[in-house]
């Protein structure tokens, strides 16, 4: 069995990379962040499996299809949140139930068939970074659920669950982030909630042409 593992390099990745390289098995690896170019080693690979955890890149559908039995998915957002934003989007909703999801790759990005999902409540308190937290450890816990079935010779899952929805696309998570003066301060308040975390793009009020950044309060940035 050849696999290809595709991710980032933060502390979750790295976990997941080492429970697959534990296996002994061929493993071609490829690190990178969404404006990363694809590396040659991902175009060129041929093998059983794609595995994708986390993954910023979009794999055309030439390497998907060379993966001879399967091309596996690990999103951090439930079938409800497929896309760009799933923490968001989920806060901004006030969802009551969030969850993480394993799924076949096709070529457009979260729409291939569901795998598995794995599910636990919203709480009150969460923040767009605590509810990250929270989904990337049901994120590793699906994976190596999911990945010691196919490394013990077992079938993937066959989830009975569907997307349910289009994914989200950036601009959706820009619209979202936008906070314009006629807005009434609860609205304003859910949407700085739902978009603020620090070191990304979050909330801003669009006045006079401009953008102004948002504290989580609210107020404009000094």
């Amino acid at each position: 069995m050849s696999i290809l593992f595709v991710s980032k390099t933060t502390p979750w990745c790295q976990a997941a990379e080492r429970f697959i390289r534990a296996s002994g098995l061929p493993i071609t690896v490829a690190h990178g962040e969404r404006h990363d170019p694809l590396p040659d080693v991902v175009r060129e690979w041929s093998g059983d499996y794609v595995i994708s955890f986390l993954c910023a890149w979009v794999l055309p559908e030439a390497v998907l299809t060379r993966a001879r039995i399967a091309a596996i998915n690990f999103h951090p957002g439930p079938p409800e949140h497929p896309g760009i934003g799933c923490y968001n989007f989920a806060i901004y909703q006030e969802r009551k139930e969030y969850g993480v999801t394993c799924h076949h790759m096709a070529s457009r990005v979260d729409t291939g068939r569901i795998i598995d999902v794995l599910r636990f409540p919203m709480l009150p308190q969460d923040s767009v970074g605590l509810l990250k937290d929270r989904s990337m450890a049901a994120l590793l816990t699906l994976y190596y659920q999911v990945i010691g079935r196919l490394l013990t010779g077992q079938p993937l899952p066959e989830s009975q669950e569907t997307w349910q929805r289009q994914p989200y696309t950036r601009r959706e998570l820009d619209a979202l982030c936008r906070v314009t003066p006629d807005m009434p301060p609860e609205e304003v308040a859910r949407r700085v909630r739902a978009t603020y975390y620090p070191g990304y793009p979050g909330p801003y009020l669009e006045s006079g042409g401009q953008r102004h950044p948002l504290q989580p309060d609210g107020r404009i940035e000094a």
